[in-house]
């Protein structure tokens, strides 16, 4: 799945970002080789990277 389309951010590419580097989303991104470009993926990439290095709040994930 693509969390950020302007720059065809894969979701897994994402997750393994999270995994080996520092930084919010937009470091990430930047890691990556990307820009964010319209921002609206933001929000969504930084609860990816939250799960990723278990910090997610608890109170705000819903149940599969």
């Amino acid at each position: 799945m693509y969390v950020c389309i302007c720059n065809a951010i894969r979701e897994s590419e994402l997750r393994e970002a999270a995994r080996s580097l520092h930084g919010d989303a937009e470091m990430l991104y930047i890691s990556l080789g990307f820009e964010p470009q319209c921002r609206q993926c933001l929000a969504d990439a930084e609860k990816i990277v939250a799960e990723v290095r278990g910090t997610a709040d608890m109170r705000t994930m819903v149940p599969l």
